[in-house]
């Protein structure tokens, strides 16, 4: 498997998630188990079928999770020297010529990547467009409303 660009900011979210699963969740699941088999006959017990079900997606969680992390290439925006460039992990202030309104974005690895919180994903149509482009640049972006038109404002390494 190929490695995947992740944030550091990204890879401590996911080391979090993946402790708070190991030492938390996994033993509540393993007790809940436990007390759902002293009641008796496992066949119509609804309780023990359903920690088992939740047992089953904490231990896929965790997998995947350690999936990610060992094929991670974990990018530290901070010590790049892009030279003033679009690249992985970069923050972006644009301005959209048609409609004149400004957002900012990060570029992100795709298991960031969350467009409420300004975090897009490398292989999205808008970080693509981007990448590559330097403050003052115009990237023409194709959407399904038709193309679009944003003017790079500022780019910063945070």
């Amino acid at each position: 498997m190929s490695k995947v660009p992740l944030t550091v900011r990204g890879a401590e979210k996911l080391r979090a998630e993946l402790n708070e699963l190991k030492s938390e969740a996994r033993p509540k699941v393993i007790q809940a188990i436990a007390e759902a088999r002293a009641h008796g006959d496992l066949k119509e017990n609804a309780e023990y079928h359903a920690a088992r079900e939740q047992q089953s997606f904490i231990e896929g969680r965790i997998r995947d999770i350690e999936g990610k992390l060992s094929n991670a290439q974990i990018i530290d925006v901070t010590t790049l020297n892009a030279g003033g460039k679009v690249v992985f992990g970069t923050s972006v202030d644009v301005e959209d010529l048609d409609s004149g309104e400004r957002h900012s974005y990060q570029i992100v690895g795709e298991d960031e990547a969350d467009i409420k919180q300004g975090l897009i994903s490398v292989t999205s149509p808008i970080a693509r467009a981007l990448i590559g482009k330097s403050e003052g640049d115009v990237a023409a972006l194709q959407t399904p409303g038709g193309e679009r038109e944003l003017e790079i404002i500022e780019v910063r390494y945070e």
